[in-house]
């Protein structure tokens, strides 16, 4: 009886050894359990490893659970001065600093009202105001490179890549492999607590993504999201206003192709603040095994959108010869930023395309290609 165990030992990270150096910007990935979200807590301090040691150098600002620390029954003012002291602030520093904090939340017709009063987005707004006027060293991020919704996304976004081109450290959480792509210096797998690979970003989300596709289960692609609506977006936003897509003169979202004849064209409007620069477009093509076979986007070809006066404007996107093979595959369409990182909106699976082909070529795309003797 001595010697019974009432309990499973479990290692959430194990021999993870790991330096992230100065004004770096690390992504980390991994499935639901891998360790991720354990690791970012022990950078900042919230748990403390069982082994091993951890180190960390300069003030560090989470971006986890935005607001945990709040007191319901204080004020705004009240969870102000106690988050930000938490942070490591002094009361000096805080005086300085709290008109800008309060400014930033857009909560300052409710900053004496106890923060129980809240709505979720104002709780948000005021939380992420607070630990991001710390002007930290280490800013750690799960999941979302913005917060809130419309105008403050775009405000708090902004705030983020200001740190990031100050040349602050960064921690980035993400499932969203186009992120770990664009934003990071280096990326980080994380495998059931251990460390499966840590290179260049472009060689940890090719590696991973087949690692998801190789026990991948695909359903049903639905059509999500673009609530096309008219008239000028708020402040601070830009959405999509209209998609259509054509093939070989026809105009529909199920459209039948042929492989290395038929011409797609590809046409997003927008409605934008004119405020902003011009948005950029995404967009992705999906095989119907979930696999994202190619896409373009105009922040990387370096093309600009023409906008109007009141921010309106349309972009196409044109192939002059589908070389996608045979097989159903959907169109994903995005709005992003100037700098394709903050989404504007999208339209997920909006456009099913049937290719047939002659001949008898494998594969999702033709290559083009040539033969000779010798």
């Amino acid at each position: 009886m001595l010697g019974r165990r009432y309990y499973r030992e479990f290692w959430a990270l194990r021999d993870l050894g790991l330096e992230v150096a100065p004004g770096e910007v690390l992504g980390i990935v991994g499935r639901n359990g891998a360790g991720k979200s354990t690791l970012l807590q022990l950078v900042c301090g919230t748990l403390t490893p069982s082994s091993g040691s951890i180190r960390t150098r300069g003030r560090v600002a989470a971006l986890l659970e935005l607001g945990a620390g709040f007191n319901p029954e204080f004020s705004g003012r009240e969870n102000v001065y106690m988050a930000a002291s938490i942070l490591g602030l002094t009361g000096a520093q805080i005086d300085e600093r709290y008109q800008d904090i309060v400014e930033f939340s857009g909560v300052r017709d409710f900053i004496e009202q106890p923060v129980r009063t809240y709505s979720s987005g104002m709780y948000v707004r005021l939380a992420f105001s607070v630990a991001t006027c710390v002007d930290p060293d280490i800013l750690v991020i799960d999941e979302a490179l913005s917060v809130g919704d419309g105008e403050f996304a775009r405000k708090s976004f902004d705030r983020i890549m200001a740190l990031k081109d100050a040349g602050k450290t960064i921690l980035f959480c993400s499932h969203a492999m186009y992120y770990i792509e664009a934003m990071c210096t280096r990326a980080l797998w994380l495998r059931e607590g251990r460390a499966e690979m840590v290179d260049a970003p472009g060689r940890v989300v090719a590696a991973y993504g087949a690692f998801l596709e190789s026990g991948q289960v695909q359903g049903e692609a639905t059509p999500q999201g673009m609530a096309a609506a008219p008239g000028t977006p708020p402040a601070g936003t830009a959405r999509i206003t209209g998609i259509e897509v054509r093939a070989d003169g026809r105009v529909g979202t199920r459209l039948e192709l042929r492989s290395g004849e038929s011409a797609l064209e590809i046409t997003m409007r927008f409605a934008s603040d004119p405020a902003l620069p011009a948005p950029s477009i995404g967009v992705g093509v999906i095989h119907s095994s979930g696999i994202v076979v190619a896409s373009a986007g105009s922040f990387n070809d370096g093309f600009t959108i023409a906008r109007d006066a009141r921010g309106n404007g349309e972009a196409t996107l044109a192939f002059a010869s589908l070389l996608l093979l045979k097989g159903e595959y959907t169109l994903n369409l995005f709005l992003f930023c100037e700098r394709a990182l903050h989404m504007y909106d999208y339209a997920l699976h909006y456009a099913r395309l049937e290719v047939s082909q002659q001949g008898l070529e494998q594969g999702l795309v033709s290559l083009p290609h040539r033969w000779r003797d010798g």
